[in-house]
């Protein structure tokens, strides 16, 4: 965090910026009044979103927000019927305009327009009735991202099914943690991926997955690599199979407002995964938003995010921009493969405008130095994104001067699954200081509090929210003390989220990372109680702690302090047996990068393992407050280990 100003819009950017259309449209002088009048206003800004975005409500709503209930349960749009397949796909399939540009690791392409990605939505959204799907019946996707995962996406928006993304990385216990907790009835997912040249067989995952999810009653399997797999005869059917002979159109559910349309995980503090649950309408009208005005995407532009369907950008990047009639890119592979200029190569190839990239892919394609990059035309890039973790310095000067060559913004998100879209974004009609996240996102009534609960600048404290938005989860699905416990518990009437934040004295923000134990390992987001539960299902692991640890590459790594069983060796063959076995358990992007053991662990008297002063140790800080500390002793065992 410096002085300067990295980033400061020409009057140019300015003038053609939808906040600024947004803005005169209501006589408002500039972004920033917007911005005010918007978090002052709610009710008001939240109405004209709807207005100005063209937003179709297919029977009106009564308020735009209804809060009766506790600013904790608000009902948005209440009592209008609106489905995203419909703002998403039907009512933009007359436009002859192009949807989808895919591009697989092997090099093969496809198209859609609206016209036919509707005609394959209406197909499949037939066949899942014909498997007996209805509203408010739960699907999961495990799919890889190609334009098939869209399809899928928006045949369960169109039968108002509850669809639940599911990274495609996962190993098959997270897979079927989720499916049971979701109770889902289907499980559409590929025959496999193609990565690094060779093939990622998804079907053997999912059958894994399956088998201790007895809800599922069947599995619709894409034929993506041809590769052969295993068949569950009246169970599995294959994609082609059950769209053959379907229709090119198909009814659209009546859905509310307030209807759930997704269930997105995101890992919390404790061992099971969160359900956030989302709404057709509010999810919609604020990611259309966030595209619309924080990456001012324009007419005839194509957006790609470098994500997966199970994290949110990958629905961020799907309902927003198609929701605006615009082109989405997606790419399904490694990104530095056959080469390390495959992502820069994909940008000249397709004129991608607006690129979104974690920070954790920055690091790792910096280090493969400047030519990878400047031996592409990027001219097209008008918007660089980011999300998911806090930058370093370096990389983020390297992202805007050498990829955006000093004249694409960084469009720095910070959010979450259950924010269901961010709390904090710039527009690029606004100056910018490196790392910068801008400031609070239009509607969004953010702020940053000390210990006393009262707002701070020039200090790090709290991000918190003291007024709801439309995409806010409603609840964890089946927990809803769980949802008020992890977010409304700390000061009444406030949303806790977890993040320290930072105002400088020119009002830009900051993060400085979580403030909760969350790990955030390459913009994935898991608690440490999941991989404490992975290691403790091995037979050699009778306790363990959990911590994340700064990496250079991931931004977090996963560090494990292990009490091994009793007639366990503690040795290093052990320590990489534990870490393949939480790399199977979870996936490979969770393998630990170091396995340390211990006798004991530092636990309070009511038996509770201090990860904060383990975490401390780890990093060479002082711990703290140690007067709830039961076993002293334990922290010098976690100091020795960790020097080893």
């Amino acid at each position: 965090m410096t002085g300067e100003f990295i980033w400061t819009p020409s009057p140019e950017a300015v003038e053609r910026a939808n906040t600024t259309r947004l803005a005169r449209s209501h006589g408002i002088d500039g972004y920033e009044a917007l911005r005010r009048r918007s978090i002052e206003d709610i009710e008001w800004f939240w109405g004209a979103v709807v207005e100005d975005l063209g937003i179709e409500f297919t029977a009106p709503f009564r308020d735009v927000v209804d809060d009766s209930q506790g600013i904790q349960w608000p009902r948005w749009f209440s009592f209008g019927e609106v489905n995203i397949a419909h703002n998403c796909v039907d009512r933009h399939r007359h436009s002859g305009a192009t949807a989808i540009v895919w591009e697989g690791e092997e090099g093969q392409t496809r198209t859609l327009t609206y016209g036919e990605l509707a005609q394959e939505v209406a197909a499949l959204a037939e066949g899942l009735r014909s498997l007996g799907v209805q509203k408010g019946d739960g699907v999961g996707i495990f799919m890889p991202m190609t334009p098939e995962a869209v399809v899928a996406f928006m045949a369960c928006c169109k039968v108002g099914a509850i669809l639940v993304p599911i990274f495609s990385g996962f190993a098959p216990p997270a897979i079927s943690v989720r499916l049971d907790d979701a109770e889902a009835k289907v499980l559409i997912c590929a025959d496999g991926f193609h990565r690094r040249g060779g093939v990622v067989d998804m079907k053997a995952t999912a059958d894994e997955a399956v088998a201790h999810s007895p809800s599922v009653q069947h599995v619709v399997v894409h034929r993506r690599t041809g590769n052969q797999v295993s068949w569950t005869e009246g169970r599995d059917i294959w994609w082609h199979d059950l769209v053959s002979g379907r229709g090119s159109e198909a009814p659209t559910e009546t859905t509310l407002a307030e209807d759930p349309f997704m269930i997105a995980y995101t890992s919390g503090t404790t061992g099971k995964p969160k359900g956030s649950v989302h709404v057709h309408g509010g999810f919609l009208v604020k990611i259309a938003s966030e595209v619309a005005y924080q990456t001012d995407y324009q007419p005839g532009e194509v957006l790609w995010w470098v994500s997966d369907m199970g994290w949110i950008m990958g629905p961020w990047q799907v309902v927003g921009t198609l929701a605006l009639g615009g082109t989405i890119f997606l790419y399904d592979g490694a990104p530095d493969h056959p080469g390390p200029d495959r992502v820069w190569a994909m940008v000249e190839r397709h004129r991608i405008n607006t690129l979104g990239i974690s920070p954790t892919l920055v690091r790792a394609m910096r280090r493969f130095g400047d030519e990878p990059v400047t031996s592409h035309d990027l001219g097209s890039l008008r918007i660089l994104g980011s999300t998911g973790e806090p930058w370093n310095d370096d990389p983020y000067r390297w992202f805007f001067h050498t990829v955006g060559g000093g004249r694409c913004p960084v469009i720095n998100f910070s959010g979450g699954t259950e924010v269901g879209a961010c709390f904090l974004s710039p527009t690029p009609a606004m100056p910018l200081k490196p790392m910068s996240l801008g400031g609070p996102a239009l509607g969004m009534a953010v702020d940053v509090y000390g210990p006393d609960g009262r707002p701070v600048r020039g200090e790090v404290g709290e991000l918190v929210c003291t007024k709801p938005w439309p995409g806010m989860t409603r609840g964890i699905w089946g927990d809803p003390d769980r949802y008020l416990a992890s977010y409304w518990s700390r000061w009444p009437d406030v949303w806790v989220h977890g993040d320290w934040a930072l105002v400088d004295g020119d009002g830009q923000w900051f993060l400085q990372g979580r403030s909760d134990d969350t790990m955030n390992v390459a913009g994935k987001r898991i608690g440490p109680a999941e991989v404490e539960s992975a290691l403790v299902s091995h037979e050699a692991v009778a306790e363990a702690a959990v911590v994340g640890v700064p990496d250079e590459v991931k931004g977090e790594a996963i560090w494990c302090y292990v009490v091994p069983a009793a007639g366990a060796e503690p040795d290093d063959e052990l320590g990489a047996e534990l870490r393949r076995h939480v790399g199977t358990v979870l996936g490979k992007a969770f393998t630990p990068a170091a396995v340390r053991f211990v006798s004991q662990l530092p636990k309070t008297r009511n038996a509770k393992v201090l990860r904060r002063a383990v975490r401390a140790i780890a990093l060479g800080k002082d711990p703290g407050d140690l007067s709830s500390l039961e076993n002293p002793e334990a922290l010098d065992e976690v100091r020795r280990a960790s020097t080893r």
